[in-house]
Parts: structure tokens; sequence; C-alpha cells
């Protein structure tokens, strides 16, 4: 956790710093915004800051429309419903939590009617978790080909959550791994307490929000 999350730009810096001692490779750092107010984003856009992270279509309708500035992206990171596919797609610019055939469908149709194509992540529950969301592990390659393949997705990369209190490293591992096989570069793994060691073990992008932001209240 950051010293500095009563200021967010100061924060901001020292997260970035943390990650280039981490990894020499370029890492997109998205700077996690749910729950917080626009007044405490405000400063961060203004710093030079350009991709942000919501969780949920609704909190980000009401909130970035006003936030908006030439080169921001968007990515969605928390699960998506199918009955929210149009709003994401109208509103959103990378979408993280692709899981399951109804979600890859309903992109898909939304991305051909609104005529833009946002790049995906598919999500993978790496930790075989039943309450949390992703495509379990066994079904990742044919998840992956199918939205390739049947849904002409623009599927980028991989995505996970490791289960909270283990060791995340072999999460991510293992998420690199299943990347390599589908000849995927992209991992968006990382979060405030682990992005370090994300970022040396491969993630392309990280999604830290407290260690900018302060806590969540």
């Amino acid at each position: 956790m950051s010293d500095n999350s009563s200021d967010p730009v100061a924060a901001l810096a020292a997260v970035n710093a943390r990650l280039k001692a981490a990894t020499q490779r370029p890492v997109t750092l998205i700077a996690v915004t749910k729950t917080f107010a626009a007044e405490r984003i405000a400063p961060v856009i203004a710093a030079g800051h350009r991709d942000f992270g919501e969780n949920r279509v609704q909190e980000a309708e009401a909130k970035w429309p006003g936030l908006r500035v030439p080169g921001l992206r968007l990515h969605l990171i928390g699960p998506l419903q199918s009955n929210k596919a149009a709003e994401a797609v109208a509103l959103f610019d990378v979408m993280h939590t692709v899981d399951r055939p109804k979600i890859a469908e309903k992109l898909a149709e939304e991305m051909t009617k609104q005529q833009r194509r946002l790049d995906c992540f598919i999500q993978v529950n790496t930790g075989l978790e039943p309450q949390k969301a992703g495509v379990l592990p066994a079904d990742a390659d044919a998840f992956i080909k199918a939205c390739r393949d049947d849904w002409k997705l623009p599927v980028v990369g991989l995505m996970c959550i490791p289960p909270v209190g283990e060791e995340p490293s072999p999460h991510f591992a293992f998420l690199r791994e299943i990347a390599r096989r589908n000849g995927l570069d992209q991992l968006s793994m990382g979060m405030s307490d682990d992005f370090e060691i994300a970022a040396a073990l491969g993630a392309t992008h990280v999604r830290v929000g407290s260690a900018i932001f302060g806590a969540r209240r």
C-alpha cells in the first residue's frame, strides 16, 4: 500500500516507480476507480494518466462521460451481465472479463451493431473458485478458440484474479502458460497487493486501485 494514498497523483507516481523496479518491460497501469468520485479521479487524469478501470457498467455510465479526454481508455474489469452488453460496448474500450458463451455472443453482436471493436481478455478462474467468474482452466483452450473462430472477437489476452490468501505466483505463471499455448501475448493480472509479482511474471496490464486512490469506504 502506498503512503501517498491521500494524494492520488503522488501515489500514482510511486506505483509507477515500483512497476519500473519490478520489470524493464512496459506495463499498462490501469488505475481502478470503482467507488471513487469524479473529483478524486480528475487530478490523475490531469497528471496525464490515461488507463482506468471500472467494475460496474452502471457506475461507469454515471461517472465517466464528464471525465473523458482524448486518448483515455476505459477498461471493464468486473463481471458483465448480458443485458448490459450494449451499454458496455458503447462506453468501454477494453473488456477484461469475457468468460462464457452468452457474454461472448452478446459482445460480438453489439460490436457489429455499433461498429466498435474492443480488445477482449478472457477471464480464467485459475483457483477453481465456485463463487468467482471466469472460464475453468480445463475449458479455456476451447473457449478461446470459440471466441476467435465462432464469434470473431478480438481476443488479445487472458485475465485472472488469484484466490484471496493464496500465493499469487503460481496463478500468474499458470495463466501465462495458457496464454502461451494459445498464442496470446497480453496478460491482465496483478492488483494493489501483488502487482510487482505479476509484472515480474509477465503481466502486460496491472489493475491497481487502493494503492493509488486509498482505501475504499
